[in-house]
C-alpha cells in the first residue's frame, strides 16, 4: 500500500504538470498509452502465463469502469486543487466498505459503521451544501470515487484467481482502447518538453495499480484500502511546495474526520483480529 500511495501522488503530479496542455481525456490516453507501451516488459520479465484469466468479462467491466473513475479523477486534477481532489477522492475507503458488504458479504463491524458515518459527514463539511454551489468538478470526483470502490471491490474478487498483472494488464488495454475512442474526436500531442511526464503518468499508474492489487490479494478490501489515507497529508504538503496550493480549514477539518474514521476502522480490525487468533 506504501508503494501504491507514493505511486498514486507521483501520477498526480505528472498529470498536473500534463494538464499544462492536455484536458483531462488527453492526459486519460496517453497515460493508458504509456502504461501500454511499458506492459511488455512486465510481461517479459514475470511471464506472458501471469494474464490468463477466466473471468473475461469480470475484467473488461472492470477496465471499462476503472477507465470512468480514472477520468474524473484528471478533471478533477485538471480543475480544483490536488489536496481538495485527494481528500475528496478519499471517499473511496468509505465506498469501499459499502459496496464490499453489499458484494462480497464482509460484515459491518462497529469501526467501519463508524468510518461510513464520520467519513460522510467529512465529506459533507469539505463540499458544504447549501453554503456555497459546490462545484462540478468536486462532483465528478466524488462520482469518481465511488467507481473507484467499485473497482476495489472487483479486484479483491478477482485477485482471488487472477494474478495483479493479469488485473493490470486488462486494465490497461481495455483504458486505452475506450480512451482512443474518445480522443478521435478530441486529438492532442503534448511538446516534447512533457514527454518525460507522460512517461511518467503510466509508470506510476502501473505501479500504482500492481502494488494496489497486491495489497488486496492478502487482506480484505475495507481493511486494505483505509491505510490509504497516508496520501493525504502527503499531497497536501507536495501541493503547497510545488504548487502554493493553500491549506483550506474547511478541508482539514472534513479530512480529519475521514481520517479519523478510517483509522478507527483499521484499528477494530486489528483488535477483532488478534482476538481471533488468541482464540
Amino acid at each position: 500500500m506504501l508503494g501504491a500511495i507514493l505511486s498514486f501522488v507521483g501520477m498526480a503530479i505528472a498529470a498536473r504538470e500534463l494538464s499544462t496542455e492536455l484536458d483531462a481525456l488527453q492526459i486519460l490516453f496517453w497515460r493508458s498509452f504509456a502504461g501500454a507501451l511499458l506492459m511488455p516488459i512486465l510481461l517479459f520479465y514475470f511471464g506472458c502465463g501471469q494474464v490468463k484469466t477466466s473471468r473475461i468479462g469480470l475484467q473488461v467491466s472492470r477496465g471499462a469502469l476503472h477507465c470512468l473513475a480514472q477520468y474524473g479523477w484528471f478533471f478533477g486534477i485538471t480543475m480544483i486543487p490536488l489536496a481538495e481532489v485527494f481528500a475528496i477522492e478519499f471517499t473511496t475507503p468509505i465506498w469501499t466498505i459499502i459496496f464490499a458488504a453489499i458484494f462480497l458479504n464482509e460484515r459491518l463491524s462497529l469501526g467501519r459503521i463508524a468510518a461510513v458515518v464520520l467519513g460522510f459527514v467529512g465529506i459533507l463539511i469539505i463540499l458544504r451544501p447549501g453554503d456555497q454551489l459546490i462545484d462540478t468538478a468536486s462532483l465528478i470526483v466524488l462520482g469518481s470515487a465511488a467507481l473507484y470502490a467499485i473497482t476495489y471491490v472487483m479486484v479483491s474478487s478477482l485477485a482471488r484467481t487472477d494474478t495483479p498483472l493479469c488485473i493490470m494488464f486488462y486494465m490497461t488495454y481495455v483504458q486505452l482502447v475506450l480512451s482512443s475512442v474518445g480522443i478521435i474526436f478530441n486529438w492532442g500531442i503534448p511538446n516534447i518538453e512533457l514527454a518525460i511526464w507522460v512517461v511518467l503518468v503510466g509508470a506510476f499508474g502501473l505501479s500504482a495499480h500492481f502494488c494496489m492489487a497486491q495489497a488486496l490479494s492478502k487482506a480484505e478490501a475495507s481493511e486494505v484500502i483505509p491505510i490509504d489515507f497516508l496520501r493525504l497529508p502527503i499531497i497536501m504538503v507536495v501541493a503547497y511546495v510545488l504548487y502554493a496550493e493553500p491549506l483550506d480549514p474547511w478541508l482539514l477539518a472534513g479530512v480529519t474526520l475521514i481520517v479519523g474514521g478510517n483509522y478507527w476502522n483499521v484499528r477494530s480490525n486489528h483488535r477483532a483480529s488478534s482476538i481471533e487468533s488468541k482464540e
